[in-house]
């Protein structure tokens, strides 16, 4: 098993107390997180639970014809599959790697053990499962009510900020993929942005160039899900 800095590696795990952090060290390993690995798929097992780096990763909705949409996106600030904390091991959602990287992983059944002392874990965890239902809520009214240039933006800012860094491997096809419309679309809102400078795009890169401008751009909602991610967890992103 690997130690590693929480700091340097997750910052729910660096929001712990030394005391609870050390119980989790003997049970907790570093594993590399590669681009589209799926850690669960809908139905199965949660066996273990992923602390992220610097690696995103997306909860995915399946439709019956094989589409699929993000409903949940977890970087450096939280921890995938929280559900085996509450009792309920079975997954609902796809995870899937989206960035790579690297993080921390547990069993699952760690985490449900040290979720039931009630120490700080437990009120963390418990404001991120709040702070991870105002996304969804968020979201879904975002996709619903926003333009796709906005929604782009917010994304885009949420991903940055989870990745620490203004450089994202991204595909027009992918980004399309996670905000549920058609490459065409994402295309076109992608060089309004770039038009713009706010943003710089080559084959499967996209570079941020102005941040303050794009978050002007961005839609409400990218402010109203960082500010309950800070207010709950005081995990202020950059």
């Amino acid at each position: 098993m690997s130690e590693a800095s929480p700091q340097a590696v997750n910052r729910l795990l660096a929001a712990l107390p030394d005391g609870e952090y050390q119980r989790l060290i003997p049970h907790l390993e570093r594993v590399p997180l590669s681009l589209k690995q799926v850690l669960y798929d809908v139905g199965e097992p949660i066996e273990y639970v992923y602390f992220p780096g610097r690696a995103i990763v997306s909860s995915l909705s399946t439709m019956e014809d094989g589409s699929m949409v993000e409903v949940g996106l977890v970087g450096n600030d939280g921890v995938i599959g929280i559900p085996a904390a509450l009792g309920d091991n079975i997954a609902t959602t796809t995870a899937m790697v989206q960035l790579a990287g690297s993080g921390m992983r547990m069993k699952a059944s760690v985490l449900k053990s040290e979720f039931q002392r009630g120490g700080l874990l437990q009120s963390l965890l418990l404001r991120y499962m709040q702070a991870q239902h105002a996304f969804v809520s968020q979201n879904a009214a975002c996709n619903r009510l926003h333009h796709l240039e906005g929604r782009l933006a917010r994304w885009l800012l949420l991903v940055c900020d989870r990745v620490e860094s203004n450089e994202l491997p991204l595909t027009h096809e992918f980004m399309a993929q996670m905000l549920g419309v058609r490459r065409a679309g994402v295309t076109e809102a992608a060089n309004s942005l770039q038009q713009a400078g706010l943003i710089r795009y080559t084959r499967g890169k996209v570079t941020i160039l102005n941040r303050e401008e794009l978050e002007a751009t961005s839609c409400e909602c990218y402010e109203i899900i960082k500010g309950e991610y800070a207010r709950l967890l005081s995990i202020k992103h950059s």
